[in-house]
């Protein structure tokens, strides 16, 4: 049984504390709440401790170019209690080190959910406000994702599932993914142009939400569309095939997929909004097929794996409506019946998983046959979903190595896209940026 303590905040919600197994001894209970906060103490102690002589002089350098060593923002802490986050007055690198002092004193912590205005937590949901059971943190899980562009779920989404599951542990974790991955997705806040160009090919930069809502506009449209993912590798492929390179320039719409697309964007001085690739994307659209009361057909990979996703998807979807699976081990004389077969089940979006370029040119040969209103090149897709493969753990994908989980799984046949062919594409993007 987990029972939950109901505390008024200042602005008039309640705000709830942890939710506490009553099974935990009265010690247990003790060393959850202390030893974390303990940790914050003794490591922003530690830190304030090295880092002094920089801290003294960039508080002389604050001083003498605004007259004031800190800056102060007014947010809400723990219980909604407000406090004023400290920076550096003046210009210059270092001035978020003065944060340590806010977390020295209590009022954040090293990992947790993002601090709110006053303004941010009265738009905070209700069954969210547990988030406010903890402090604030320097950094937290939904900022981590935007910084590698995966954060597809909303903060509050995110800020709660962190709550709940929050160890010791698990917080110098998140610290240690948050430090690495600054290194891919650091500095300064980059502009977010609408549409992105790698070597020619144009995509869409934009939100899984959007991307969605997007299939489901298309599917009442009366002309065919072509939605195309690319990734690094597709990139590479495309740079020297050229009616694959054409077939991409023709789609209806070409996507940002992996995380060699949010690196890209940076050397080239731009950022990428999301993360749009099609693993992360399917079980949403799973999820809107159902709402809006449309239809899928699985084309592609090893005989029974399309049948296997669809099994799987429909047990995890009430009422999705698959009407059709095909592998794709098929000849060119059964083409025709293929097609046909897709016709006659009356999908709205058929998903093909050749693999690229195969997929995406067999898409653009055929679109004008196909019945379906939106037909996507999907990769290997189906063999995540149908359990075949499994997906990389969540922290290799926050810190952008989901890719040396692919090889480790697959190195004889993923070894060169992935030792040869990530190098080959920054490569490739540095001489883009130069011209």
């Amino acid at each position: 049984m987990r029972t939950k303590i109901d505390i008024p905040g200042p602005l008039g919600q309640p705000v709830y504390r942890h939710w506490w197994g009553s099974q935990l001894t009265p010690l247990a209970r003790l060393l959850t709440v202390v030893l974390p906060r303990l940790f914050d103490w003794l490591f922003s102690l530690l830190l304030i401790g090295l880092l002094a002589p920089l801290l003294i002089v960039r508080g002389f350098i604050s001083q003498w170019q605004s007259g004031q060593v800190f800056t102060r923002t007014s947010l809400l802490g723990r219980y909604q209690t407000p406090f004023q986050k400290l920076a550096f007055a003046g210009k210059g690198k270092g001035r978020r080190l003065a944060v340590l002092f806010n977390i020295l004193r209590g009022d954040m912590a090293f990992a947790g959910p993002r601090p709110l205005s006053k303004e941010e937590a009265a738009q905070v949901p209700v069954d969210a406000l547990v988030r406010f059971s903890i402090r604030p943190g320097l950094t937290s899980p939904h900022q981590l994702q935007q910084r590698v562009a995966i954060a597809h779920e909303a903060e509050s989404v995110t800020d709660k599932e962190f709550v709940y599951s929050e160890t010791l542990k698990g917080d110098a974790g998140l610290i240690a993914r948050s430090a690495i991955s600054n290194i891919l997705g650091g500095g300064a806040p980059k502009p977010s142009p609408p549409t992105l160009k790698f070597f020619g090919i144009s995509m869409i930069n934009t939100t899984m939400d959007e991307a969605i809502n997007w299939i489901v506009t298309q599917t009442r449209c009366a002309e065919k569309s072509h939605l195309a993912f690319v990734n690094p590798d597709c990139l590479n492929i495309a740079y020297t095939h050229t009616e694959y390179s054409d077939v991409l320039r023709k789609a209806t719409r070409v996507l940002p997929d992996g995380i060699g697309i949010h690196v890209g964007c940076r050397m080239l001085g731009v950022s990428l909004r999301a993360n749009v690739n099609g693993t992360d994307l399917f079980p949403r659209l799973c999820e809107k097929v159902v709402e809006q009361n449309l239809s899928l057909f699985l084309l592609g990979a090893k005989p029974g794996i399309a049948d296997a996703v669809a099994a799987n998807m429909q047990k995890r979807y009430s009422g999705l409506q698959i009407v059709g699976t095909q592998h794709g081990y098929f000849s060119p004389d059964e083409e025709a019946s293929i097609i046909q077969k897709i016709n006659a089940s009356g999908a709205n979006i058929l998903l093909v998983a050749f693999g690229a370029p195969k997929q995406d040119i067999w898409i653009n040969s055929h679109l004008a046959d196909l019945k379906p209103a939106v037909s996507m090149g999907v990769g290997g897709l189906f063999d995540f979903y149908s359990g075949q493969i499994s997906r990389a753990p969540l922290w290799m994908r926050e810190i952008g190595m989901e890719w040396i989980w692919r090889l480790i799984q697959e190195p004889g046949r993923l070894w060169r896209r992935y030792v040869i062919g990530n190098p080959l594409f920054l490569f490739r993007v540095w001489k883009q940026g130069r011209q």
